[in-house]
């Protein structure tokens, strides 16, 4: 509950008229020391008399602290929209209805915080309603992934009650196009392909179809997460991959070989399509093709342990056997240069017997910051290698 809605009628009187007295530059320090918070306490003593400066400011401390959201870290977030919460309420208390035009320009700002966006329209729309007729609409491609869902939803909505299918198909067209949430997506590509129409929901979120693996090799007692084989041994060196090698696995002699999936969703199920090897681990690779040198994001899910290097730099790794398995499980932010990327995958299966433990699999994809695919540059010497076709 906000301080000022607490206080007894005298003291937020005089609390609340006293805001006229703080200055700018009082306002700006506080929110600086809010941005400034450290773990572990240090600060809080001042976080907090940071609060009540800008809590007394009312609405004059609102885009002040709303921009302060831009870099914060999550700590920092907490106590600016701590704040912003407390300078709400200081406002409303003395009867003021808030700022509309000065909210929705910064709600419509794409450079200012997601978070600090998305707390202006949340508070914005407690107060007038009409607000998300006037602006979701305009937010399907969003750099916010939760203004984005709203937009999509309102157009399924407008989808479902739409009189035919020739009606219905172009409004789920275009809540495709700025779709970035597993479950939208599969609803809309279920209604289009009961209409009739073709939807590449790989290609839609930027999943990696096609690869080069190779294995098994010994991960009994799950010791192989910790050996460098052949493979990891050649990426660790900044060396390239050569596809025709062979190598020592954990039966017998081993060859790169080329794996593709067909999911949808980009699932590479090492169980059903080569084999469930207990005790095991695969290496994959792939090369990404890019138009620029750029930061994206690559998201993938698995039950098994994995590692994963992108231009021979070990990106992320995770010891563990059979949690939850979801797409987007785990985000690695990674620079991609312009031309060929190379990325190799390093995924361990143990000697769990259990039912729920032989899922031996993993989805990966590539995309901004959104969600939203970044699709890669096609070439055919990339296809001829990820086809293990020698020219």
């Amino acid at each position: 509950m906000f301080r000022c809605a607490v206080l007894c009628a005298g003291a937020i009187f005089l609390h609340c008229t006293s805001a006229t007295a703080i200055a700018a530059d009082d306002i700006e320090s506080a929110v600086q020391t809010l941005q400034s918070v450290q773990p572990g306490g240090k600060g809080t003593a001042a976080a907090r008399d940071a609060v009540q400066t800008l809590a007394g400011s009312g609405d004059k401390a609102f885009l002040p602290i709303l921009k302060g959201f831009h870099d914060a870290s999550p700590l920092a977030v907490n106590w600016l929209r701590n704040a912003f919460e407390e300078a709400v309420g200081t406002s409303k208390a003395v009867g003021k209805t808030l700022p509309t035009d000065v909210l929705q320009n910064f709600i419509s700002d794409l450079n200012q915080s997601a978070v600090a966006r998305r707390l202006a329209y949340e508070t914005l729309k407690a107060q007038d309603p009409s607000v998300e007729e006037k602006l979701i609409p305009g937010m399907l491609l969003d750099p916010s992934p939760e203004f984005r869902r709203d937009a999509v939803a309102r157009l399924i909505s407008e989808a479902e009650k739409a009189s035919d299918a020739a009606a219905a198909t172009p409004v789920y067209q275009k809540a495709m196009s700025g779709a970035v949430h597993e479950d939208q997506v599969k609803q809309i590509a279920e209604a289009l392909r009961k209409n009739g129409e073709t939807v590449d929901i790989q290609k839609h979120f930027g999943f990696v179809s096609n690869w080069m693996i190779v294995g098994p090799f010994d991960n009994t007692e799950e010791k192989g997460f910790a050996v460098a084989y052949t493979p990891e041994t050649i990426v660790a060196e900044g060396k390239a991959i050569d596809l025709s090698a062979e190598y020592d696995g954990q039966l017998g002699k081993v060859q790169w070989k080329p794996l593709k999936t067909e999911d949808d969703y980009g699932v590479v199920d090492i169980a059903k399509q080569i084999e469930n090897f207990k005790g095991s681990l695969m290496y994959a690779t792939t090369t990404w093709t890019s138009d620029t040198d750029q930061n994206v994001e690559i998201r993938l899910g698995t039950p098994n342990a994995w590692k994963l290097w992108v231009n021979g730099k070990l990106a992320f790794e995770r010891e563990e056997y059979h949690r939850s398995s979801a797409m987007d499980q785990y985000t690695v932010p990674v620079s991609l240069k312009a031309g060929e990327n190379h990325l190799v995958f390093k995924i361990c299966q143990n000697e769990q017997k259990q039912e729920w433990a032989q899922r031996y699999q993993f989805q990966l994809r590539i995309c901004d910051s959104t969600g939203s695919a970044v699709q890669p540059k096609t070439t055919t010497a990339q296809i001829d290698r990820q086809s293990g076709v020698a020219r």
